[in-house]
């Protein structure tokens, strides 16, 4: 069975962000993600990993102004100095933190430039974040997303991303596989993911439709964590779900998930 980190962003959010450290490590979780820890107090957020012997498992470089509608700013080419200068912002917070691993959201595409100038600023802005990741010690991921949900979306799809990271010619720079987005975009998960299992170092999970908990929709799941299982994947895979009812009461699906 693989391991389980849960998503602060999206679980326990019965209860104020702080708060949902106690209530994960209380419900059994041993390790915790969440998008982002920049506009909070850092120590509290250490203080509360460590009270609770959590594992601070992943959060994303900086992503541009979230609440204005950024999804990630890895792909526009008028704001690659804003991205450096989140790299240095998320290597600090990792250092804080203990963080292994760091996640890259590419964002929506801008409007009016060209394939060619998104593409190679979001290579170079692969390469130039996995080298300075790299010097201390951390892995790179680069997550593809569904344009269903994030519409404009530039990365859409797992090869793409394999396309980039091959062609940011960094050796720092793998792949997080979000099982719910690419059911979306591709279906084909068992064989996508046993394709590109060497470059996979995070997943994350939801059921579709609906975004909910597995047992709630489509994916076979309990196939799926022994189909990872055998592949000998020993990451993390974060539930990054909206509860259908409270996050404590669908946590059933666990034990009803066991292989």
């Amino acid at each position: 069975m693989p391991k389980f980190s849960a998503n602060l962003s999206m679980l326990f959010t019965e209860v104020p962000f702080m708060e949902r450290f106690d209530a994960a490590a209380k419900a059994g979780f041993k390790g915790v993600e969440y998008l982002f820890p920049y506009a909070f107090d850092m120590d509290q957020i250490a203080e509360k990993l460590k009270s609770n012997n959590l594992e601070m498992v992943l959060f994303n470089l900086p992503a541009g102004n979230w609440e204005g509608g950024d999804r990630g700013i890895a792909a526009n080419p008028a704001r690659m100095g804003e991205f450096q200068d989140g790299v240095g912002k998320a290597i600090e917070a990792a250092k804080k933190l203990g963080v292994k691993q760091l996640n890259c959201l590419g964002g929506l595409a801008p409007a009016g430039v060209s394939e060619d100038k998104i593409y190679k600023a979001f290579v170079d802005n692969l390469k130039f974040a996995g080298d300075a990741l790299k010097k201390v010690g951390l892995p790179l991921l680069v997550e593809p997303v569904n344009n269903l949900d994030i519409p404009g979306a530039y990365l859409v799809n797992t090869q793409k991303a394999i396309n980039m990271i091959k062609d940011s010619g960094s050796d720092n720079v793998f792949l997080q596989h979000d099982i719910y987005h690419m059911q979306r975009m591709e279906g084909e998960l068992a064989n996508t993911i046993k394709a590109n299992i060497s470059m996979i170092k995070h997943m994350q999970l939801a059921d579709n439709p609906g975004r909910n908990e597995p047992g709630t929709g489509e994916i076979n799941y309990r196939f799926l964590f022994k189909f990872i299982d055998d592949l000998g994947y020993d990451g993390w895979i974060g539930c990054e779900y909206r509860p259908k009812t409270t996050t404590v009461e669908g946590l059933g699906w666990i034990a009803a998930h066991k292989v």
